[in-house]
């Protein structure tokens, strides 16, 4: 069965039960780009509570210490009050470093670290993931700001009423910075891969990742999809649906 069949299975199944909806969880995930138009995919673990096995951009929830960072921001345009943007922002970073490796940080407006790959780098990577250090912390301690300005904001998705785990998810999209790689760290992820943008079709993924790749490849472009970021709203959620036994959105 498909990811949509298995969604419309999951409305009906919900429906029947006369369950509550369950609260939505601010998270952030981003679409890490890098020329001509790659973009980096993570396959989840099969043991994963939600998404396993499924291919997915690096991502997860707020965590509470995430208000509590010092960034450079542009208007976010979130639709949220300064300290969630600040949280979901934070989030993006943090998870995108945690799954990645790659760290959107920099001394000051217009500077961001180059490789961050080094044993230490490692360790203190491997100390957030575990969260035995908060991320806001350990870039206060090297003197660094959150670069917010490099997310790029494309589009809010919250998950269906039906679902056991709902998440209230911004996407953004981030370019690869010079000098900093990729690796293969993320203990939730069974594989990971930089792959074109057009050639995902046959990859399992949920529908709002695979909905952002179709309107990233209609943009042609790294630099159409950022320009074309600017007009989208993004404070308005996109919230899945079954009507007459169809996922619509």
């Amino acid at each position: 069965m498909d990811p949509e069949q298995q969604l419309v299975e999951h409305a009906r199944r919900f429906a029947e039960s006369g369950a509550a909806a369950a609260p939505t969880r601010l998270a952030a995930t981003v679409l890490l780009l890098r020329p001509p138009l790659q973009v980096y995919l993570i396959r989840r673990v099969r043991t994963m509570a939600f998404a396993a096995n499924m291919y997915v951009f690096p991502g997860g929830t707020v965590d509470p210490r995430d208000t509590d960072v010092d960034w450079i921001a542009p208007a976010h345009r979130l639709g949220l009050p300064d300290a969630q943007a600040r949280a979901v922002a934070c989030a993006a970073v943090r998870e995108v470093f945690e799954e990645t490796g790659v760290l959107l940080a920099g001394r000051s407006a217009g500077d961001v670290l180059p490789d961050v790959s080094t044993p230490d780098w490692e360790e203190a990577r491997r100390a957030v993931e575990a969260r035995d250090v908060a991320f806001a912390d350990l870039l206060r301690e090297r003197d660094l700001v959150l670069r917010a300005d490099l997310l790029v904001p494309w589009s809010r998705w919250i998950t269906p009423e039906f679902e056991p785990r709902r998440y209230d998810t911004f996407f953004f999209l981030t370019r690869l910075p010079e000098g900093q790689r990729t690796r293969e760290v993320g203990g939730e992820a069974s594989h990971a891969v930089w792959v074109p943008a057009e050639q995902t079709a046959d990859l399992p993924m949920l529908p709002p990742t695979r909905t952002t790749l179709g309107q990233l490849v209609a943009a042609g472009s790294i630099d159409a999809a950022v320009a074309a970021a600017a007009d989208r709203d993004v404070a308005t959620p996109v919230t899945p649906r079954v009507v007459d036994g169809r996922l619509v959105y």
